[in-house]
Formats: C-alpha cells, sequence, structure tokens
C-alpha cells in the first residue's frame, strides 16, 4: 500500500500542475471505487469544475474543486487502497486496464485513477462534511508536521500498552506511517517493532520520534518505493525501496551487523527485524 511518502511524492508531481485548470470531461469505470456521492452526483459534480490546490493528509490526496454544482470548500479525496496510481498523462494516451477515472482537462491532459485490486477510495465533497459523517476518518498527528513533538510521542508511547508497531501504524494516533516505514523507523531507532510501547525507556522512545522523519523524508528523497504497482505521478517509478534497510529483507544480513534479518507478524503485519541490532 503506498504510505506517506509515495503519496506526498505524488502530490508534489501534480499541484504545480493542476492548479487553475478545469474538468471538461468525466469518464467513470467500475462505481465501486466512488464512495460519495453516488456516480451520478460525483460526476456532475467534478464537471466543468476549476482544480484548486491538491494537498497531502495521511495517506489521503485532496484537489481542491470549485464547480457549479458544488458547496464551497468542496475536494475530491482519493486514498490508494493497495493498489491504485494517480497520474497526469498527455493526450490521447491509451487507457490502461482497470481505469475507474478520468478527468480530462482543458490544457489537453487527463488526470487518471487506476486501482486493479479496487481498494482505493473516491469521495467528493468538503472534507469537514466527510469526516463528520465517518467516510473519511479521523487522522493522527503528521508525522513531519510541527506538532509531531517528542514530547506528546513520548507521553503517547507511555500510556499505551501495545506493541510499536501497532502505534505506527495506527492513523489516528500517526497519520501516514505504514508497514514499510514502520519497520524502517524502529530498525533505526534500534528498537524491536513487538516491544510493548509503555515498558521503552525514554531515551528509546525519543530515539524512535528522531528515527520516522529520517525514514519519511529519505524516502520521499527516493521518490517513493515500487515494491508492487506504486507509480509517481508521471507513471515512473520509485527508488527508495533500493535504499531500505530491513522491509523485505527477512533472511538476508543485517546492514549494520551481518546478522540474519527476521521476519514475525506484529499488529497483524509481516515484519522484519534484526534480533542482534533491535532490543
Amino acid at each position: 500500500m503506498p504510505e506517506l511518502p509515495e503519496v506526498e511524492t505524488i502530490v508534489r508531481d501534480l499541484r504545480p500542475r493542476l492548479r487553475g485548470d478545469r474538468v471538461i470531461a468525466v469518464r467513470l469505470g467500475h462505481p465501486g471505487v466512488i464512495r460519495h456521492p453516488d456516480p451520478i452526483g460525483f460526476a456532475t459534480g467534478l464537471q466543468e469544475a476549476r482544480l484548486g490546490r491538491l494537498r497531502r493528509r495521511g495517506k489521503f490526496m485532496l484537489l481542491g474543486v470549485d464547480g457549479p454544482a458544488l458547496p464551497g470548500g468542496s475536494a475530491l479525496v482519493i486514498h490508494l487502497g493497495m493498489s491504485g496510481t494517480l497520474c497526469l498523462t498527455g493526450a490521447g494516451e491509451p487507457d490502461p486496464r482497470h481505469l475507474h477515472l478520468g478527468l480530462r482537462l482543458q490544457s489537453g491532459g487527463e488526470l487518471r485513477f487506476v486501482d486493479p485490486r479496487r481498494f482505493g477510495r473516491l469521495l467528493l465533497g468538503t472534507p469537514g462534511e466527510l469526516e463528520r459523517s465517518g467516510r473519511i476518518p479521523r487522522l493522527g498527528r503528521e508525522p513531519l508536521g510541527p506538532d509531531f513533538t517528542a514530547e506528546w510521542w513520548c507521553a503517547t508511547l507511555g500510556r499505551s500498552r501495545r506493541s510499536l508497531k501497532a502505534v505506527l501504524l495506527d492513523q489516528a494516533v500517526v497519520a501516514g506511517c505504514g508497514n514499510i516505514y514502520a519497520d524502517e523507523a524502529c530498525f533505526l531507532a534500534r528498537v524491536r517493532p513487538q516491544r510493548r510501547a509503555h515498558r521503552c525507556r525514554l531515551a528509546e522512545r525519543r530515539a524512535l520520534h528522531r528515527a520516522l522523519p529520517i525514514v519519511l523524508r529519505a524516502a520521499i528523497a527516493g521518490r517513493g518505493s515500487s515494491i508492487a504497482s506504486y507509480r509517481d505521478g508521471f507513471g515512473a517509478r520509485g527508488e527508495a525501496h533500493e535504499a531500505l534497510f530491513v522491509y523485505g529483507r527477512a533472511g538476508l544480513p543485517c546492514v549494520r551487523c551481518g546478522g540474519r534479518l527476521r521476519r514475525s507478524v506484529v499488529a497483524g503485519r509481516t515484519t522484519v527485524f534484526c534480533p542482534g541490532c533491535q532490543r
């Protein structure tokens, strides 16, 4: 599943190229990916809409839209799910398989949402109302934001009896962190993902607080991890997966100590760690 770095890469790619453009035609594929409103209302709302600022919140993308059939402050909300991609293509490019949304733009391009497994989500409305109605979740703090402070993080871990991995994956706590970068942050901080959060020493909590933004920023610099279907805003693969320390490397030597990396299941997710380096 695309996580914060992958979504952030797409947002940075597309933001300057979409703002101010206008939708001249809407094409829809499988209706199941449209979660709100119904497909007819969804297409009607986007027709002739002016595109505003594209931003990221957790693993969600929010594209401002201003149209005659939309309330003020509306946004096209996109979640890539397990296999979704969002990219801007040139005019006349052939349709890919599993195309579920195509927005033909006045500038000549088309914004396309493709999702083979159909776990992605498309919603249209005001973000506040979508959150209040439960159609999109209430999200926690952004790990790259100013309110992701060491004091808050250490206090949060001190109150939790869950594993560190479970806390990192909880989108109501940390918005945007997923399986890949939870494992990477725990490795960098030298703590095992299965450790109970409240049992970690203050120094270990602080180390994890420092590690998470480091691995996220490094992955953004590498333009995301193309382990499976992820592509950036122009359909190209990222390179961040080539520099991962532990994720997907079970059984291989640890880059730090040379010991064999071990696979486990933590918080219901496949987890890789070094039993020698991580305590």
